[in-house]
């Protein structure tokens, strides 16, 4: 069963118009990403992949880039949910996060916690932004290194009840081949039923240009075994993923291996899991 027949929801995409200063993380290794990605360039990528919508995520830090992600939504059907940005150590957060609140597509929150030391998410202005969350049903993506991962756990065992995704599986060291740190902290983070993975971001984290589907395999069984297919999701991390490969081959990644699981399976990591976890 291809997933053409499930529908697909891509949960983990961004869309940008390309400015030097503000998109500077897109260094010369990358610069096949550095120009505009819009809605209009991702709809016949989509309609030929079998995806019928996504949730488009972030990539800069200020609420100009909510208000650009939420314009985008309401004009294009193919958005189906949007994570934002709000600084969550703001004295106003809960000011903020009301004023989002009445926009039906924003979903939940992020912060690019990989450009951080660990602590930053364990200091108490930006658990107090956290605990403000649950208000309002947002999500958070914890995005992440694998250095992170022991503050990521401290966070996670302060909120019970919030609704969390590790994006990009952590981010391991799949280039040099590291996963025993690693996968300690996944299992660890898997044991709490509020946290969810996305299985996306992996092609940037391996070789660019040498990459195999076999470099994968060991990190995904960790993920499968540890949060199960109901904690699971399917994000393409376009246009990210076009330095190493194209959205067919990201596909092809996942749906490879997962060839032998379950028609239920497969509905589970494709689309109910993120439909379920962003409130579609």
């Amino acid at each position: 069963m291809s997933i053409a027949n499930i529908g697909c929801i891509d949960a983990h995409q961004h869309f940008w118009q390309y400015e030097p200063i503000k998109h500077s993380w897109i260094d010369e290794e990358m610069s096949a990403i550095r120009k505009d990605f819009l809605p209009a360039d991702l709809a016949p990528i989509l309609s030929s992949n079998g995806v019928i919508g996504t949730i488009a995520v972030q990539a800069d830090q200020s609420e100009q880039e909510t208000d650009f992600l939420l314009g985008l939504a309401d004009e294009y059907d193919l958005i189906k949910g949007v994570v934002g940005w709000v600084d969550l150590r703001a004295v106003d957060v809960a000011e903020r996060l009301a004023y989002y609140a009445q926009f039906k597509h924003i979903k939940g929150f992020r912060h690019i916690l990989q450009g951080e030391e660990p602590a930053f998410m364990l200091q108490p202005s930006f658990i107090d932004g956290i605990a403000t969350l649950q208000e309002h049903n947002f999500t958070y993506d914890i995005l992440i290194f694998p250095k992170h991962l022991d503050a990521a756990l401290e966070l996670v065992k302060r909120f019970p009840n919030q609704p969390f995704v590790i994006d990009h599986i952590a981010k391991p060291y799949i280039k040099a081949g590291q996963i025993d740190e690693w996968a300690k902290g996944m299992v660890a983070l898997s044991h709490y039923q509020n946290v969810y993975c996305k299985v996306s971001g992996m092609v940037t984290e391996a070789d660019y240009k040498m990459w195999q589907p076999t470099d994968f395999a060991p990190y995904l069984d960790v993920v499968v075994e540890a949060f199960g297919m109901n904690r699971l999701m399917f994000g393409s991390d376009w246009p990210v993923c076009e330095v190493a490969a194209s959205y067919s081959q990201m596909i092809g990644i996942v749906e490879d291996y997962f060839a032998s699981y379950s028609i239920d399976e497969k509905n589970q990591f494709f689309n109910q899991n993120a439909s379920k976890f962003y409130n579609l």
